[in-house]
This record gives C-alpha cells, sequence and structure tokens, in this order.
C-alpha cells in the first residue's frame, strides 16, 4: 500500500531552521510543511504591506528557503508553506529569486490567494464573535480580515505541479490536508478520509511540540537531547492506522504521552473540530506505542464541513508603555511594590490617560495575579513591570518614563531599568458564507 511520507519544518513564525534541514536530508520526505502563520502574525503582515506593497511575507522565508530548497529540489519533496503571509504573490517571486540564485531552474511555484477578505467584511453585516458588535464599528481601526481556508486551493496548485506552494491564511491542518489528499486521491468530500488528514496536520503542526518539546519537564517527563530537538514525520498509508516519528538519532522522543498531549491541544470539542475542511471527529482515536519513537494512530472520523469560514480581524486598539526595573536583597518584593504604587500614583496626579494598567512583580504575581501568588515564599529578587493601555503614543511614552525615573526618585536598590512602546494590535473574529471566499492560484517558474 502507498504511504506518504510528510514533515512538519516550523511550528511557528520564529523556528529553528536546522531541524527542518534535518527532516529533508534523512526524512525521506514526500512533502516538507512549515506552519509559520498566526493570528497575530499575520496582523503585523498586513502592517508592513500597507508600508511596503513587496512586503508582508514572513521575514524567515529567504532563510528558509535557501536551507532546504537545494535538498529538497535534489530529493523530489515537495514544501508546502503558510509563510506567504499577508502577501503570497510577493512571497512566490522571492523564492524564484531564491531559487535562480542557488541553480534551481524549472523550479515551480504556486501561490495561493483569496484569504484576504478585507474589503468584503468591510462592505457587509458581519458579527464580531466575541462580542456581538457589528464588525464595521471599529471602521478604519480594522487593520486585517483573513479568512481560514482549506485544503482545495493547495491541492489545485499540487494538481499543476507545484514543487513549492505558498499560501496566507491557510488553516494548520489543511497545510496537510491538502497533499494526503493529492497523493491517495482522496475526495475532498470524502469525509473520513479528510477528517483522518485533519488528525494528521493537527498532530504535526506544531512541529517539536509533539517530539517532546512542549512536553519536556525534568523530573515528571524527562526529554532527551533537548537541544538538538527534531522534528516530526507522518508516515500515512491510503487506508489504515498512521505512524508518528522522527529522525532516527535526533533529540527528543516521539510517545503515546506526546502524541496524546498534543492531540488535546487547543481542541475544544474532540468530537467536533471545526476546521475549513471537515468538522473532525477525535473522540475515538487510538494511541498506540509500536517502538522507539514509533507511534500508531487511527480511529478518526469527520463529518461534513461548515458552511462558514472563520476570519481572523485585527484592529488597532491604542497603545502600550511599559517600563521594567529590577530590585534585590531583603524586602525586595516590598519594595517593587511600592515602586508599583509610586508609578500609579504619579500618572493619575498627572492625569495621564490610562484606559488599563497593570503592576506585575515578575517571579511572584506576573502570570497568575496575586491571589494564587498569596502566602508563598519571599524571594530574593524580583522584577517590577508596570504596564498601561493609552489612546497615544505619548501617553504610553509618559508611562514608561515614569518607571525609569525610580532610579533616584523610587525605593532603594532598584536597577536594570529598560522601557518600551508600542502600538496595541487587538485581536477578534467574525464568520463568512464560505461562498463569499474565491480562492486562486498562480503559478511560476524559477
Amino acid at each position: 500500500m502507498k504511504v506518504t511520507r510528510i514533515g512538519c519544518g516550523a511550528g511557528f513564525s520564529g523556528d529553528r531552521i536546522d531541524p527542518a534541514v534535518e527532516l529533508a536530508t534523512h526524512g525521506e520526505l514526500n512533502y516538507l510543511v512549515f506552519e509559520c502563520l498566526a493570528e497575530r502574525t499575520i496582523a503585523l503582515a498586513q502592517l508592513a504591506k500597507a508600508k511596503d506593497p513587496d512586503a508582508g511575507y514572513d521575514p524567515m522565508l529567504v532563510a528558509r528557503m535557501e536551507a532546504v530548497l537545494p535538498v529538497c529540489r535534489e530529493r523530489g519533496t515537495t514544501v508546502i508553506t503558510n509563510m506567504g503571509a499577508a502577501n503570497p504573490v510577493a512571497a512566490v517571486g522571492v523564492v524564484r529569486q531564491v531559487a535562480r540564485r542557488l541553480g534551481l531552474g524549472g523550479l515551480s511555484i504556486g501561490a495561493v490567494t483569496g484569504d484576504d477578505v478585507r474589503a468584503i467584511v468591510g462592505a457587509g453585516h458581519f458579527t464580531v464573535t466575541e462580542s456581538g458588535e457589528p464588525v464595521e464599528t471599529l471602521g478604519d481601526r480594522l487593520v486585517s480580515a483573513n479568512a481560514y481556508i482549506g485544503a482545495e486551493a493547495i491541492r489545485m496548485a499540487l494538481a499543476r505541479g507545484a514543487d513549492v506552494v505558498i499560501t496566507g491564511r491557510a488553516a494548520d491542518p489543511s497545510l496537510f490536508v491538502a497533499p494526503l489528499a493529492h497523493e491517495h486521491g482522496w475526495r475532498l468530500d470524502a469525509w473520513t478520509e479528510v477528517g483522518r488528514a485533519t488528525l494528521v496536520g493537527h498532530l504535526l503542526e506544531c512541529a517539536g511540540q509533539i517530539t517532546g518539546g512542549y512536553f519536556a519537564d525534568p523530573g515528571l517527563k524527562d526529554v532527551a537531547n533537548l537541544d538538538r530537538l527534531g522534528f516530526p514525520i507522518a508516515e500515512v498509508p491510503e487506508r489504515g492506522p498512521f505512524v508518528i516519528t522522527k529522525v532516527p538519532e535526533s533529540g527528543g522522543s516521539v510517545t503515546a504521552a506526546t502524541c496524546k498531549e498534543q492531540l488535546l491541544y487547543e481542541i475544544h470539542d474532540p468530537s467536533a473540530y471545526f476546521t475549513p475542511d471537515t468538522i473532525a471527529d477525535f473522540s475515538q482515536v487510538r494511541i498506540e506505542s509500536r517502538g522507539r519513537d514509533r507511534v500508531e494512530i487511527d480511529g478518526a472520523a469527520g463529518k461534513p464541513r461548515p458552511d462558514s469560514l472563520k476570519v481572523s480581524l485585527a484592529y488597532r486598539d491604542g497603545f502600550i508603555g511599559e517600563g521594567q526595573i529590577s530590585y534585590a536583597g531583603t524586602g525586595a518584593e516590598e519594595r517593587a511594590r511600592l515602586a508599583g504604587d509610586v508609578v500609579s500614583r504619579r500618572l493619575a496626579r498627572s492625569r495621564i490617560p490610562v484606559a488599563e494598567i497593570r503592576c506585575d512583580v515578575i517571579g511572584v504575581d506576573a502570570l497568575h495575579g496575586g491571589r494564587l501568588a498569596a502566602g508563598t515564599w519571599h524571594p530574593y529578587e524580583v522584577r517590577l513591570r508596570v504596564a498601561a493601555r493609552t489612546n497615544s503614543l505619548a501617553a504610553a511614552q509618559a508611562v514608561a518614563n515614569e518607571v525609569e525615573s525610580l532610579y533616584t526618585n523610587g525605593p532603594a536598590g532598584g536597577g536594570g531599568a529598560t522601557k518600551s512602546t508600542r502600538e496595541v494590535l487587538s485581536l477578534a473574529s467574525t464568520l463568512i458564507p464560505r461562498e463569499l471566499v474565491r480562492c486562486d492560484v498562480q503559478m511560476e517558474v524559477a
């Protein structure tokens, strides 16, 4: 029976490159997928494109392609990635230039477009899922609106002979559904097969998480050679169980436990996981070890795909001014809390407009808040972080400056102060009828 080998070379935009090179060189892959896009990532890419129409793709696109294209070309491995972000067409042009520079003539590259639905959303009557308010109330603060598209257009590019496929906001599992459906001849309305392929994609999409990266917890869940963590491979036959593994002798581990943790990652209802390609059912999935770094998985199913597609919205939501300063020695926590109180009082006295403010003592209550931290040990050293959201950059700068002024005006022993300001991009979502989203494929040859 035909088996398709597909690996994941990145689980987020800033992921390591060397495990992907290891996969391409030693993984005996049919496909290498780079999953590099998140909601905030594409919003930032849209801002970059607004400043420069030739920008808006992943900043590590060139480095990744330079690293893997020669060996993928040599071994006949097809590359699929969402590193096109806000500008897949420009990304194809960049990859074409890389291929020519590396002497890889004849490389066929496909750009999948159509996920950018800002014009459609802006002209229609849609509702923000989180608040119930009309999307049009965001007005000109709306930066981006990108629909989560499915596997169909990616598969179309593969059918046209693409050696590299570059998308924008395709859903993460769809990057894997498309090549599996293409290789095995599955119809995209064969729901059981699509559900099974969606499970493959869901397990692989975060790369090193399933090979022990996000799993590791010293003394409880030890993972060997984490410094050279290998990325995952799925061996997927046309029918029956598939196997998750990795390159032999690479770091990390693939076990039933690492696969079970990834199975439940970001899943609201395991029996109804909504994707653009299917409503997947993982509730009957069986996971069994089949030797060192080999885990067999079966039991996924699927139901007809949703009539609507989720759209990720990003909008301008003010500015953040932030300052940090450290305190050490006896009473470090108390001095940090006094410093935070000083900053809060000065901001109120100066009537600087602050929508919300947080004074966190890192190492004590910065992650889970004061209630959970109450009654715990008193640390020898802490770092105060004051962050406030404002409606202007000037007000945000004033917040940061107040923290820096603690050097000589605050409690004793403050040091290592830093300050920063940034614009806030908030995220929300809406739903759009599937028929309004029209995807296309543009092919170029290096």
